[in-house]
């Protein structure tokens, strides 16, 4: 809550932000039409004041000039005057000797007279045609200096319109055109100002609007460029910033340097401009393109006039570089080429050492499992020895077994076998 004084009745009262923003727009906006209606009038004063200061150089300078002329003028005359009269008394003189000649010679004298009365008579009339001239030279020079004067008032007049039509369309932008339309407009010129050059001097480029935004943001335009071979030459990533003269909070060109540099990052892009129409008053933004790579690596910022210029400025330092990134890229190549047959050394050392461990492994158990089958066999062995020894005796006891060693000790066999023997 705001507190506020009235200016009338001194009473103290409270209103909310909202109400406060309205009461500020509106001293505002009263304000901005106060101020435009006295730069109104300033500019109409202005106007007249130089239609009154030509004026009147125009007429202090033709005054001069018909002041020359009509002092050039009755100098001649005089001089014409003079001449004539200096004429006259000498053909007077001439008339008097011509007539005292008559005497002697009337036909002679008449001859001269006539001859005379003709070539002061051409004279006459020449000098008359010489001051006509002069007057109807004058009367040219007036006229011209007039449709000159008519010419400059006229050009200045319209001057003065073109202004103030400039002026009130000015004026109605600043009352229909939100934000975002202005946004909207500078993206749309510049769009406008690159497809007039598109199919002439960039027609292997891309430029479209950035709608990637998996990011978090996007930027508005993106443009690349590759060559015939498919390299990339060049890539650019723009974003266009304006805003209205009514906008209550006016915002900085620095303020969209870091998301524009995140912007160029995540696109991949080599470049980075920012074309802005913000801090219209500041000389530093206005002298042309700025280099702001000290904050920012391969970051611009242009106002709309040098977009197209911009591009082709970085384009063709691009296209210088080609050849140095050719030869780079092959280097690289080379360089990934011998890592990768590095790598396939490697790849087959380890493979090799794995199938050598995995094989030792397996002789091993191999080599284990026949000493135990030869150790197996070789207890067989022993055991079959055993067995022929034990049937050996065993034969040996059966071949020494006689009867008689049957019946010793043993009455009743040998009592049966007696008995055998002799009945048989």
């Amino acid at each position: 809550m705001n507190e506020i004084i009235c200016p009338n009745c001194k009473k103290a009262f409270k209103v909310d932000e909202a109400g406060f923003a309205d009461i500020l727009k509106q001293v505002r906006d009263h304000q901005f039409q106060e101020e435009l209606e006295n730069r109104l009038q300033l500019a109409e004063k202005d106007k007249q004041s130089a239609v009154l200061i030509a004026e009147a150089n125009l007429k202090n300078k033709l005054q001069e000039e018909l002041a020359k002329k009509d002092k050039e003028l009755i100098e001649l005359r005089a001089k014409t005057e003079k001449d004539l009269a200096e004429k006259l008394a000498q053909k007077e003189t001439e008339l008097a000797s011509a007539k005292a000649k008559l005497e002697s010679a009337e036909i002679e004298k008449k001859l001269s007279v006539t001859e005379a009365v003709k070539k002061i008579e051409k004279e006459r009339d020449d000098l008359a045609n010489s001051l006509s001239s002069k007057e109807t030279e004058k009367q040219l020079l007036e006229k011209s200096l007039k449709e000159k004067f008519d010419a400059e008032l006229k050009t200045k007049d319209e001057i003065i319109k073109l202004k103030d039509e400039e002026i009130a369309l000015r004026k109605d932008m600043k009352l229909k055109l939100s934000t975002k339309m202005v946004g909207e407009t500078l993206e749309q010129h510049c769009e406008t100002e690159f497809n007039k050059l598109r199919a002439t001097a960039f027609q292997n480029a891309y430029f479209e609007k950035d709608n990637d935004s998996s990011g978090g943001s996007k930027g508005d335009f993106i443009y690349k460029e590759h060559d015939e071979h498919g390299n990339e030459i060049i890539s650019i990533m723009f974003e266009m910033k304006n805003e209205s003269d009514t906008t209550a909070t006016k915002k900085k060109n620095e303020d969209f340097f870091k998301e524009l540099d995140k912007d160029r990052t995540e696109k991949k892009c080599e470049y980075a401009v920012l074309v802005t129409l913000l801090e219209a008053e500041s000389e530093y933004y206005n002298s042309g393109i700025v280099d702001v790579s000290h904050k920012f690596p391969k970051m611009y910022v242009v106002r709309p006039q040098f977009f197209i210029p911009i591009i082709t400025l970085l384009r063709n330092a691009a296209l210088n570089s080609m050849q140095y990134k050719a030869e780079l890229a092959l280097v690289k190549n080379q360089n990934i080429d011998i890592t990768n047959f590095e790598d396939n050394i490697n790849k087959f050392k380890e493979g090799f050492a794995k199938n050598y461990e995995l094989a030792s492994k397996k002789f091993k158990t191999a080599i284990d499992e026949i000493d135990k089958t030869i150790d197996h066999l070789y207890k067989t062995k022993e055991a079959l020895l055993s067995s022929e020894n034990n049937l050996r005796l065993a034969n040996n006891k059966a071949e020494d077994l006689t009867i008689k060693k049957l019946t010793y000790n043993n009455p009743t066999m040998k009592a049966k076998f007696d008995e055998l023997g002799k009945s048989n």
